[in-house]
């Protein structure tokens, strides 16, 4: 496995336009990273709501009904 500064090392090679590509790339990874990770918080701060609150339960007792769409 590279170490960091092997990996800047050789990525100071490369030509510029793919050194922004790479920087492009890792910062969407890590976004998206972070949006799954944002996700699963509020997920999981909010699932007792889910399941107790009776305006947001609702409709959990037509859940499993057959729904047939119309034409």
């Amino acid at each position: 496995m590279m170490r960091t500064e092997e990996i800047i090392k050789e990525i100071k090679k490369l030509p510029l336009r793919k050194r922004i590509y790479i920087i492009e790339k890792t910062i969407h990874s890590i976004r998206s990273e972070e949006d799954v990770v944002e996700l699963s918080h509020a997920a999981e701060a909010l699932a007792d709501e889910y399941n107790t609150n009776k305006e947001l339960t609702a409709f959990t007792s037509i859940d499993f009904d057959d729904f047939y769409e119309t034409r």
